[in-house]
């Protein structure tokens, strides 16, 4: 059994690997194995790999099962002490590895970790994605150390100490795979968007915890799926997050909270069609809300098996505020001000 092993999903990203994947070797190759999973890209990924790099590990996957099911089906056929998952469009730096690998080999109760996120086009400034650990408010919506909505932030060292998160970005998610199946893995029916969020906060509410490791930076081009601004990625965004709700709030918020999301979504679908003259994103916000109320019984046995393992009853990483108010009304666009 691999200590660590580096997994990279890929689907026609030849172009990220060729530009990428150099970095990941270089830095990674004395303390990890490095594979790409291949979610049966139609471009030269693979010959490329098997001519440039023919040390990386491939799997090869027979259909694009999506983020979340191409890293189940992936993983199946990896046996490691723990995984990092890691995006295809990062670029790793010296010794990045190290410290989460020491953490988790000491912190035996922590299930997953990630390093700090930068963006690669401003090396100064955090990464949307999950910049330095992330959270959610009272009502599902997710922020981060360093992002808040669309506002991000420069780094100047202010999140530069480790601390326990609700999640842990998916671009860069070292975890154990104990804990990976034991918690049943990334929910495959979620395809993509919101999936690292749904397994971290499975794994907290077992009482396992999620930290993030800043000792450790990466760089993150960002977007390389879907683009902000494209109708799947708004639809897939909130048909999964509202799946996720369902299945992990506690009884006592299910109700409340599924109510306000009711208003609160559809007064965002009208927000893309007045003021923002975008009718691609008003029509996904609808049919995701309609999506979600037609697969809502197939979760059910999910949500009655999550809540029988709920260890406290409320996560404190889940905040009990509204992110809305705070940003919006209250002018707090920052982390250390909410």
């Amino acid at each position: 059994m691999d200590k660590v092993a580096i997994v990279i999903l890929n689907w026609n990203g030849q172009a990220m690997l060729s530009r990428y994947l150099p970095s990941v070797l270089q830095y990674s190759r004395d303390e990890a194995v490095v594979y790409v999973a291949d979610n049966a890209s139609t471009d030269d990924s693979v010959e490329m790999l098997q001519k440039h790099f023919p040390e990386v590990r491939r799997i090869l996957l027979e259909q694009n099962w999506g983020f979340a099911e191409g890293y189940n089906k992936a993983l199946l056929q990896i046996e490691a002490e723990y995984y990092l998952l890691l995006n295809s469009d990062i670029e790793v730096t010296h010794h990045w590895l190290t410290p989460m690998i020491e953490y988790l080999d000491s912190h035996p109760d922590v299930a997953a970790c990630q390093p700090k996120l930068l963006s690669i086009v401003d090396k100064d400034r955090f990464e949307y994605a999950g910049a330095c650990g992330g959270f959610l408010d009272k009502y599902g919506y997710p922020f981060c150390r360093g992002r808040i909505f669309e506002t991000v932030e420069e780094d100047n060292g202010q999140y530069d100490y480790q601390t326990d998160v609700l999640w842990a970005t998916g671009a860069a998610l070292m975890i154990r795979s104990k804990d990976y199946w034991d918690c049943g893995g990334l929910d495959g029916r979620f395809f993509a968007h919101n999936e690292e969020i749904d397994l971290c906060w499975r794994l907290r509410i077992k009482g396992r915890r999620i930290v993030c490791i800043p000792e450790s930076y990466v760089y993150h081009v960002g977007g390389g799926t879907l683009p902000k601004g494209n109708p799947m990625k708004t639809y897939l965004n909130f048909r999964n997050n509202l799946t996720m709700l369902y299945k992990c709030l506690p009884e006592e918020d299910l109700k409340p909270v599924m109510r306000w999301r009711w208003w609160l979504d559809y007064l965002a679908a009208w927000e893309m069609l007045i003021l923002k003259r975008n009718i691609g994103d008003f029509k996904a916000i609808y049919r995701a809300r309609h999506a979600f109320r037609r697969w809502r019984k197939d979760f059910a046995a999910d949500r009655q098996r999550i809540q029988a393992c709920r260890v406290e009853r409320r996560v404190p990483e889940r905040k009990d505020f509204s992110l809305l108010w705070q940003y919006y009304v209250k002018a707090k666009k920052t982390f250390t001000e909410l």
